[in-house]
């Protein structure tokens, strides 16, 4: 069974929507603000993705263009089965979320690994890459808003909204740490132990 990924969803969806290439694939998720979910910034990927539906029987060659001056093109097309494992996979994604294991909630785990002072700092550098992006998503919603309709635009609110909220968590941990709120390991209390000599 071929392993989803939202990647292997877009590429399916564009082949439902029309027989095409590679690079047309590629051009039209950035032309419609896809790659904000989708990551095509590697070609190699995109190719890696498209010979694994198609091994997989998801995709099929349709035609080989051959632009002038241009190397030759591949146009492919989703099967039966590649539309309906499309389908099959939006429905998965959107009822049965799958854990992911991101860098930034290990990296809290590991905090002890720093101290205060640097946390803090790398805290604020992440803060203002986070209010910069919400700012430029909220902005983008707000000139497009008026002329596209809403339906292609939900993964671009989601986006916002969690941006929202990760800002306002990173204040918070931030002003827990300047009242000291928040202290570490070497800053907390000692823990007696029991008689056994064993954790309390």
């Amino acid at each position: 069974m071929t392993q989803r990924s939202g990647l292997a969803l877009a590429v399916l969806a564009l082949a439902v929507e029309e027989p095409m290439h590679p690079y047309r694939m590629q051009q039209l998720i950035r032309e419609r603000g896809k790659d904000k979910v989708v990551n095509v910034g590697q070609r190699s990927q995109l190719y890696k993705t498209i010979d694994r539906l198609t091994r997989d029987g998801l995709l099929e060659v349709r035609t080989t263009e051959r632009p002038a001056t241009r190397p030759e093109r591949t146009v492919y097309a989703a099967t039966e089965a590649g539309h309906e494992t499309a389908i099959t996979w939006t429905l998965d994604m959107l009822t049965a979320p799958r854990h992911d294991f991101g860098e930034f909630t290990a990296a809290l785990a590991y905090l002890a690994l720093i101290t205060p002072d640097i946390a803090r700092d790398a805290l604020e550098l992440r803060l203002a890459d986070r209010r910069a992006e919400r700012d430029r998503v909220r902005d983008e919603l707000e000139r497009v808003g008026p002329h596209v309709p809403r339906f292609f635009l939900v993964e671009a609110e989601y986006a916002l909204a969690h941006l929202e909220t990760d800002v306002a968590w990173i204040e918070g941990l931030l002003g827990d740490l300047d009242d000291r709120t928040l202290r570490w390991p070497d800053e907390l209390p000692i823990t007696t132990t029991t008689t056994t000599g064993g954790p309390p």
